[in-house]
């Protein structure tokens, strides 16, 4: 399935809108996301894990498997540093993934894993993750077809045309993709 990340939930502060959309597949082990991005700005300036990945010229995939509490974020910048946890909301019972779980993560994207210092132009990447469901479902086996409840988001909080677009509208006062809320559902075949 493919999902556009087109909504530009705070309009007057953050008028940015690069082109973004995700192609989402899974095959019973991972689930896999292949984001396309075409933008004004890039910036990497992150290259570790659970650093501030956010920052830079980013895409983000929240879920939470109907019926539990905590949702997991997963947020690559376009080198593929991460950041990847579980947790009840940005600030509640965050239990970041360690190293091992991490390097579970597959990851291809368009650029080295090098710093980028913030550069202007017309630039188009690609970042594709492959996450392992074993993440995702924890505490339990997905019987397919399975629902999810998701959002996809792209940002770049550092960069000079700051951005915060989501698939699923945000209805908040100011940007906060954490907020399980306003996810979408999904279903994984």
């Amino acid at each position: 399935m493919e999902y556009k990340i087109e909504q530009v939930n705070w309009p007057v502060e953050f008028p940015e809108k690069p082109e973004v959309r995700v192609e989402v597949s899974n095959n019973h082990e991972f689930l896999q996301l292949h984001y396309f991005v075409k933008g004004a700005q890039l910036r990497a300036v992150t290259t570790e894990d659970q650093g501030a990945v956010w920052e830079d010229s980013c895409v983000e995939f929240f879920c939470q498997v109907p019926g539990d509490r905590h949702y997991m974020n997963f947020e690559s910048n376009c080198i593929g540093a991460m950041v990847a946890s579980r947790r009840l909301s940005r600030t509640e019972d965050v239990q970041p993934l360690p190293p091992e779980q991490m390097a579970l993560i597959e990851r291809r994207c368009t650029f080295p894993r090098e710093i980028i210092e913030e550069r202007d132009g017309e630039f188009s990447w690609e970042v594709e993750l492959h996450i392992p469901l074993s993440l995702i479902f924890r505490d339990s086996q997905p019987q397919f077809p399975q629902p999810l409840r998701v959002n996809f988001y792209k940002c770049a909080d550092k960069t000079k045309k700051p951005h915060f677009l989501s698939w699923q509208p945000i209805s908040l006062p100011q940007p906060n993709f954490h907020c399980p809320e306003f996810f979408g559902e999904i279903v994984l075949n």
